[in-house]
């Protein structure tokens, strides 16, 4: 069951990994709903099929369209008004159009605890949290922030990024709901917006939005095995504006691609078939996975065997899989990627930060392999900013993290030992 010297030899000498890195950052930021989402689409769907010699099953998948027109957050002074860097949250919430105006409340880390002791400041002004780095034990999503803040009566929220003049992106998680408007800044625009002797700072947030119906699309590459059972190695395409979202995740991607392509010559000795899924709509509360696994019929859901997800791995040589509460999953991991010389951490409780939390809702065993975990010094915080960016991923950290995913995989496929 370990991972044959051959496959690993086809993955260190893969001239199309670093290549096709390239060309998914080359289609931009690929938010959804957006012509570099769909560039990208195009893509990864066309290279999916070379890497697995299947046709691309191209699945509709409907969800809550979301674009801002205008951003804009300033500092009001008695004399004078400063614009801050801002960037605005997925699915934020559009102000009136001449904005709100309210003072600012700091509520440091943002924790469930500290919105208590300050809700009687924050009923009628601005939360201002810090953004954590996101691969870590212990992070704090800031939907759950943001979801706290609403709660205290604050009209307005943002969160600020550890990177100097980088404003940081991401979701809001708002669905259908009420929410309020939403804002990443920089640590310099957190720092001009701190209290003062004289009392809170004061601010304007500006946000025009359009809400539509909007569809994209999940491609599926189905490699046959000799049973019915199936593993899927999944990642998602989509991204955000700032920049070339390069780490996250056209390092998956491409990843997963080179991943497909040396595993598929040697489907005659799975003993489980091979599902390779393109997901889009993930920063979006991990929308376009939910919606494909939540359509299935629950006996295709029930003959999934593993999800070994791909979501930011590269950014740093260290690389961990989160097993998602699946001490199996954990075990696999670790002697697969022992025995293939490329030996991976494992974190055993599972956070929701990527699409193998919608397998595991659905009870079947699922990882992400990610980089850079409990490590915020790497290139890893770069992400959700405008510097996530190539330059950022190692072409060393690319075919580690694919011959890491291959050994699992391989193991997964190969064996008919039982992961729940």
């Amino acid at each position: 069951m370990s991972l044959p010297d051959a496959l690993a030899a086809s993955i260190l000498s893969d001239r199309q990994l670093r290549p096709e890195f390239e060309a998914i950052c080359d289609c931009g930021g690929r938010l959804a709903g957006t012509p570099s989402e769909r560039r990208a689409l195009g893509l990864v769907a066309r290279l999916g099929e070379a890497a697995t010699g299947q046709p691309a099953m191209r699945i509709p998948t409907p969800y809550e369209g979301w674009s801002a027109q205008e951003a804009a957050l300033h500092l009001l002074g008695d004399d004078e008004e400063v614009e801050l860097a801002c960037y605005p949250l997925l699915r934020s919430v559009p102000t009136p159009p001449r904005g709100i105006e309210a003072e600012v409340v700091a509520v440091g880390r943002g924790t469930e605890a500290e919105f208590a002791a300050l809700a009687p400041e924050l009923a009628g002004r601005i939360a201002l949290v810090r953004h954590e780095y996101m691969f870590a034990a212990g992070h704090l999503h800031r939907r759950l922030k943001y979801e706290w803040a609403k709660r205290a009566g604050a009209v307005g929220f943002l969160i600020a990024g550890p990177l100097p003049t980088r404003a940081v992106a991401g979701s809001s998680g708002r669905g259908h709901e009420d929410g309020i408007p939403a804002l990443g800044i920089s640590p310099e625009a957190a720092a001009r917006l701190a209290r003062t002797a004289t009392g809170h700072a004061r601010a304007r947030i500006r946000i025009a939005t359009e809400e539509r119906p909007e569809t994209t699309e999940t491609i599926l590459f189905d490699v046959p095995g000799g049973g019915p059972e199936i593993v899927v190695l999944s990642a998602h395409i989509d991204g955000h504006d700032p920049a070339e979202s390069a780490i996250d995740n056209a390092s998956g991607v491409a990843v997963m691609l080179a991943v497909a392509r040396a595993l598929a010559p040697h489907a005659g000795q799975f003993r489980r078939s091979l599902r390779v899924a393109i997901f889009s709509a993930e920063e979006w509360a991990l929308t376009g996975s939910r919606i494909y696994l939540d359509t299935l019929p629950a006996d295709e859901r029930g003959r999934m065997a593993l999800n070994v997800n791909l979501d930011s791995v590269a950014g740093s040589p260290n690389l961990t899989a989160l097993c998602s509460g699946f001490p199996r999953v954990a075990e696999l991991v670790e002697a697969a990627t022992r025995e293939a010389g490329i030996p991976v951490g494992t974190f055993l409780p599972l956070m929701a930060n990527s699409d193998h939390a919608n397998f595991a809702a659905h009870g079947i065993p699922a990882l992400r392999l990610v980089a850079g975990f409990d490590d915020p010094a790497s290139h890893c915080r770069h992400v959700l900013t405008a510097a996530d960016t190539r330059d950022k991923v190692a072409e060393t950290e690319l075919r580690a993290a694919a011959i890491a995913a291959a050994a699992v995989t391989w193991r997964a496929l190969t064996s008919t030992d039982s992961l729940r």
